[in-house]
């Protein structure tokens, strides 16, 4: 009898369902995410001053570190103009309800002070929810090595 009560309760452990904890659905980060990197490219200073937060920390492709003055200026310059970019390998990673990160390497292209240029970059944003919006309150951008054509 006992043989079958264990055997009856490991068969009803393994049958009985798991609940796991709901977890943040990641669409708001993705869309904050989409749109970050939309403002850049459209170099849309009102925008970027909204979504991105006082104490940024902006590592560029040098290494350097600087804040967000420095990074909206770098996208908002009038004498630049920016491609259209393809993410690839793009990564939306929750890190709790208040904190995300976004990953992705692309070739960003354009016109820099009327000279062509083209890099290929690895970024990481990370997010911050503050309120009911997104931030990002920490970037760090790679240069990569651009494959042969």
């Amino acid at each position: 009898m006992r043989e079958y009560c264990t055997a009856a309760i490991a068969a009803m452990l393994i049958a009985a369902p798991v609940h796991a904890q709901p977890q943040e659905p990641a669409a708001d980060l993705r869309a904050f995410a989409n749109a970050f990197d939309a403002a850049q490219i459209a170099q849309d200073r009102a925008a970027l001053d909204r979504m991105v937060a006082d104490d940024l920390v902006f590592i560029d492709g040098s290494g350097k570190r600087y804040g967000k003055a420095f990074f909206i200026d770098g996208w908002t310059g009038a004498d630049d103009d920016y491609d259209p970019v393809t993410l690839s390998d793009r990564v939306i990673l929750p890190l709790g309800r208040n904190a995300g990160l976004a990953s992705a390497e692309t070739i960003l292209s354009g016109r820099s002070a009327g000279k062509l240029f083209r890099v290929r970059i690895r970024f990481t944003d990370i997010f911050k929810r503050r309120g009911d919006s997104w931030q990002a309150t920490y970037i760090h951008v790679t240069r990569m090595a651009l494959d042969p054509e």
